[in-house]
């Protein structure tokens, strides 16, 4: 059912079927000529009652919209059309015998197995039809009714208005129970209900099936920025796109068979292709379904785009039940969303240890504070013009109790996803903090201690209060610490971050820098000192020249705008000498030191004092300062 029935004025729609002309002449007058004069008679004597003149004649579709056929199988290809185009009928009249063809009760099983909703009268003027033998080919009994020829004109129109005010008040409920509100896609019961069915068929006929589950790519950001209104819009722009999809005249369109889309809440919808006969046709489907989906649409005065992310299970060898199946098909859509918007991704059972490793990963980050197991290690940051240490970025370490060393790289987006970044940004600001105020303390050498700023961190609204709490508390000089931010959250609110970069007065860089989308005009205004240079563009210096473009162009504009520039990720020495004659200000890599527990730092910083140089090994030719 792709939309839900409106049920406001509406007809009562019959079908009535029966070989002599005579008795579908009857039946007119019956649902016509009757039913009229009746109802003015009553209007006129409210009329005369309660005041008013005289009403003339109304239409009789005001309550019934009658159909006519005169056999069995016009009443069946009847039905079926009906069923079709979503307009099923409420009520079917069938006389018993209509020779030569089948009979009503031939019409009656078949109709039943279109629609298991209407409700059948068979009409008969003969003694020898057992009504019992019928009832148990044509079940439900409570929907088959039996009238006895010849029948009382107000015993039939009383019937039919009473069994299509049933039907009415039953496909109320039913929708209400089964059906989204909002979109009128079938809901989640009801899908859950249809992938049971079209399992233990495809089981039982050896038959391939294909689950896609889909997930809407940023929707949160539309009902918090445009409002819930305009989110509910556009779910409805999206259903009926879904919708209109899997009518696709194509034979993977054919194969998606009619209310095989469901919306299973928020915004969340699956799609169940019953009939496959290459998997391919799932991709097909999902690559159609995209390209619909991710079409711009405009809500109230806004265009808006968003895009897809869907996930693909196969029957039987993805999920042999629906649990499975629909679990599966989730995974997927995750794995896709995590690789990018408006893509599709098939399940594969590697998917799995990786969600369990996931969850796993966080259960265990969510204690780690509390047992002590993170660390800081810092890398060192170096002059390229004098080879002296310009300062050491704090680095997250995780030596787990159960799960040993866990790398950053797997665990600090889960903290990022999960908001726990934010208690963990905090006690490594703090940790940075003391670590370099007690190297001050000691006259251990060190200019500057960056540390990494996460987005969630960033728009906290407790967040320039913390830094500054934690600079009083440690004492360090705000001039020692620099915050890095990625240009992404600077181009997310622009003004929001100018004010809180301003009153932290603390040295801010700009990390990964060209990975993101930065409007360098708005980027020379803010209070910037330094831009990083990502690893990405660094490590392919040696052979690539649009590496070497890129790295050349960021180091010219920063000294444009009086702008340090820091390369990451430097490992060799042509790296460092081609950087360095490109008057790259400061480099920062394994070609200096990996990052250090904070004794060998320290070591590190002391050693540096001594021998300015000493970590080079003259493999860069340095201007030593006098």
């Amino acid at each position: 059912m792709p939309a839900l029935l409106d049920f406001s004025q509406r007809p009562i729609r019959l079908l009535i079927a029966d070989d002599d002309e005579a008795v579908l002449d009857a039946y007119r007058q019956i649902f016509t000529q009757v039913m009229a004069a009746e109802g003015d008679h009553l209007r006129n004597l409210k009329a005369k009652l309660f005041g008013g003149g005289a009403v003339g004649s109304s239409p009789s579709s005001v309550l019934f919209e009658t159909h006519y056929c005169h056999d069995a199988e016009q009443a069946v290809t009847a039905v079926r059309e009906a069923a079709g185009s979503a307009r099923p009928f409420s009520v079917i009249f069938l006389d018993m015998r209509m020779p030569p063809g089948p009979d009503g009760a031939w019409a009656a099983a078949h109709i039943r197995a279109i629609d298991p909703q209407v409700d059948i009268v068979i009409a008969t003027a003969y003694s020898d039809v057992d009504p019992r033998e019928i009832t148990a080919r044509v079940p439900p009994e409570d929907k088959l009714f039996y009238v006895q020829k010849p029948f009382h004109p107000h015993e039939v129109r009383q019937l039919a208005l009473a069994l299509g005010r049933k039907w009415e008040a039953e496909s109320r409920i039913r929708q209400l129970a089964y059906y989204d509100n909002l979109t009128g896609l079938p809901n989640r019961v009801l899908f859950l209900d249809r992938l049971s069915q079209t399992l233990e068929l495809a089981r039982r006929h050896r038959r391939k099936a294909a689950l896609l589950f889909l997930d809407l790519d940023n929707f949160k950001r539309i009902n918090d920025t445009l409002g819930h209104g305009i989110g509910d819009e556009l779910l409805k722009t999206m259903a009926a796109r879904l919708s209109n999809c899997l009518r696709a005249s194509d034979a993977v369109g054919r194969a998606a068979l009619e209310g095989t889309a469901a919306r299973l809440g928020g915004d969340e919808f699956t799609v169940l292709l019953s009939e496959l006969s290459q998997e391919e046709e799932a991709a097909i489907v999902a690559q159609r379904i995209l390209d619909a989906l991710s079409k711009p649409m405009c809500l109230g005065t806004h265009e808006v785009i968003v895009t897809p992310s869907i996930g693909i299970a196969l029957f039987p060898q993805d999920g042999n039940d629906v649990e499975s199946l629909l679990k599966n098909a989730d995974l997927a859509m995750y794995f896709a969303k995590r690789t990018g918007p408006s893509l599709f991704q098939y399940y594969k059972e590697t998917m799995n240890a990786t969600a369990v490793r996931r969850l796993t990963l966080e259960n265990h980050l969510r204690r780690a504070l509390e047992r002590d197991e993170f660390s800081l290690h810092y890398q060192p940051q170096v002059n390229l013009s004098t080879g002296e240490i310009s300062g050491m970025e704090a680095l997250l370490r995780w030596q787990s109790q159960e799960l040993g060393n866990v790398s950053p790289a797997e665990f600090i987006p889960i903290a990022e996803e999960s908001g726990l970044i934010i208690s963990i940004g905090d006690w490594i600001l703090r940790q940075a903090c003391q670590q370099a105020k007690q190297w001050h303390d000691r006259d251990v050498p060190l200019p500057r201690v960056a540390v990494n700023v996460s987005v969630l961190q960033f728009v906290h609204y407790t967040f320039v209060d913390m830094v500054e709490q934690v600079l009083a508390e440690t004492g360090l000089e705000p001039a020692m610490l620099e915050l890095e931010i990625t240009e992404s959250l600077l181009m997310k609110d622009p003004q929001g971050a100018d004010g809180i970069l301003r009153a932290l007065g603390v040295q801010i860089a700009i990390d990964d820098f060209g990975t993101g989308y930065s409007s360098l005009g708005r980027l020379k205004e803010l209070p910037i000192d330094c831009l990083k240079i990502d690893r990405t563009f660094v490590q392919g210096i040696d052979a690539d020249e649009n590496d070497r473009a890129i790295a050349s162009a960021v180091i010219a504009m920063a000294e444009s705008m009086n702008l340090q520039v820091i390369a990451e990720g430097v490992e060799t020495p042509g790296e460092a000498n081609f950087l360095r004659a490109k008057r790259c200000g400061e480099i920062q890599g394994f070609l200096v030191s990996r990052p250090l527990p904070p004794e060998q730092a320290e070591s590190f910083l002391i050693q540096h004092v001594r021998s300015p140089t000493a970590w080079n090994n003259g493999k860069i030719p340095f201007n030593h300062p006098s």
